[in-house]
């Protein structure tokens, strides 16, 4: 038996709580890990409080990140006492996941721990710090350099917006952060934004065209958040899609690519490969300032998570939050 969060419907309505699970009920997998730590993300505060539509599966073990040791392995490529850790591909969502002290998984789907990080640093840095650096390579792939002017990171002091403010800055970029949360204001410029901008500003029905300003965007946002970040970007900027805490509806017009050619390059960390997950973990190792994670990131316990997670939903929680599982 483990200790885990498990996520049922009884009699209709949801339930989640601190379960004793039998180590037989695991789903199949060629790796068994005993997880060390894991997180919570947006994504994970969803699935324990409402369910649907993040949980595709009853009962579910929620958590879209764990790091931790092997215990069992039939894989070639993972052997026991491999230290391991696991972003997305829908553990969580319809294959149990990190929040529990045991988790069974495809080989295929893990990364072995960079050298850099132990387990608990690797998921303070977790899927946010993950996506955050896949949105930073993908303004480096359309050639955003820091003298092309300005980055706005939009949803700046949640995860993705808080590792993606700084590693532009190390990397040299001038960032500028949008956030609803002004209070956060010194947090912001502590990881390296130069300006905070309210969030008041861009989240109104917007021009098609705006006064052009950013040279690439990080958006975690979407909605009306994206479309006037599309239109007040440079000519040939780039603008990085990766979220929809605001919305999944996108309220713009062609006007910014066909007249100014803006790229809109989509972000997605869940189904990722291979090779872009170890690419962007190493940068994480050489970009990312670990003396930076301790403001960054909040430990809690396994028991603390259901109520943690509210407060994620609720916008009370900045930055990383780390699950320390076993």
């Amino acid at each position: 038996m483990f200790k885990g969060i498990l996520i049922d419907k009884i009699d209709g309505a949801l339930n989640a709580q601190i379960s004793d699970i039998d180590e037989a009920a695991l789903p199949e997998g060629d790796v068994t890990v005993a997880v060390e730590y894991s997180t919570l993300n947006y994504k994970d505060a969803l699935a324990i409080n409402r369910g649907a539509p993040v949980v595709r599966s009853f009962p579910m073990v929620p958590g879209i990140d764990l790091a931790g040791t092997v215990t069992e392995s039939s894989n070639p490529d993972y052997a026991v006492g491999d230290k391991v850790l696991l972003n997305g591909w829908g553990v969580g969502e319809g294959h149990w996941g990190g929040l529990a002290e045991k988790a069974r998984l495809k080989g295929e789907w893990l990364v072995p721990l960079p050298e850099s990080f132990d387990s608990k640093t690797a998921m303070a840095i977790g899927t946010a710090g993950y996506t955050a650096m896949l949105c930073v390579m993908a303004l480096e792939r359309q050639g955003v350099k820091p003298e092309d002017g300005e980055i706005l990171v939009t949803g700046a002091a949640g995860g993705v917006g808080s590792v993606a403010i700084a590693v532009l800055a190390k990397l040299g970029y001038t960032v500028i952060a949008l956030t609803g949360r002004p209070e956060e204001k010194e947090y912001l410029q502590s990881l390296g934004a130069k300006d905070i901008l309210p969030r008041e500003e861009m989240s109104e029905p917007g021009r098609p065209l705006a006064r052009e300003r950013w040279a690439g965007v990080v958006d975690v946002v979407g909605s009306h958040v994206l479309a006037n970040a599309c239109a007040s970007t440079k000519y040939g900027g780039t603008v990085t899609a990766c979220g929809l805490a605001g919305g999944m509806d996108l309220p713009s017009t062609v006007a910014p690519f066909i007249l100014r050619g803006v790229t809109l390059a989509g972000v997605d960390s869940v189904m990722a490969p291979r090779a872009l997950r170890l690419e962007a973990w190493r940068r994480l190792g050489e970009d990312l300032d670990p003396a930076l994670l301790g403001s960054i990131a909040e430990e809690i316990s396994l028991s603390q998570a259901i109520e943690a997670s509210a407060r994620i939903l609720d916008g009370k929680l900045r930055g990383r939050v780390v699950v320390k599982v076993s």
